[in-house]
């Protein structure tokens, strides 16, 4: 499954009515760590396909969402559950921390 794009009209739907857990990256095209993220996350999507759900805010397209959740440094990417914001990690990280916090669900 491709990673879905975020906005301020879906959202509500897609993060926060979610059936299953939503790894929320916030990202910019100008952003060199949030590009060395990119295929980790793409892989993270496919391995975890049914169980988790990977979404992109590009939060110059989406400023009204980067400042909802506050977002002050990019690649920030939370992690939804069952509506609610449960972990977050700022910058790039290998895929084994992100496998590791996916394995905590």
């Amino acid at each position: 499954m491709a990673e879905i794009v975020l906005t301020e009209q879906n959202f509500e739907a897609e993060v926060l009515n979610a059936a299953q857990p939503v790894l929320v990256d916030f990202w910019a095209t100008w952003c060199g760590p949030c590009r060395m993220l990119a295929p980790v996350l793409e892989e993270l999507a496919a391995e975890y396909e049914g169980r988790v759900t990977v979404g992109k805010v590009n939060v110059d397209e989406q400023p009204a969402l980067a400042a909802q959740f506050g977002i002050q440094s990019i690649p920030t990417v939370m992690l939804f559950k069952d509506g609610k914001m449960v972990d977050m990690l700022v910058g790039f990280r290998p895929k084994a921390q992100w496998e590791q916090l996916l394995e905590t669900l």
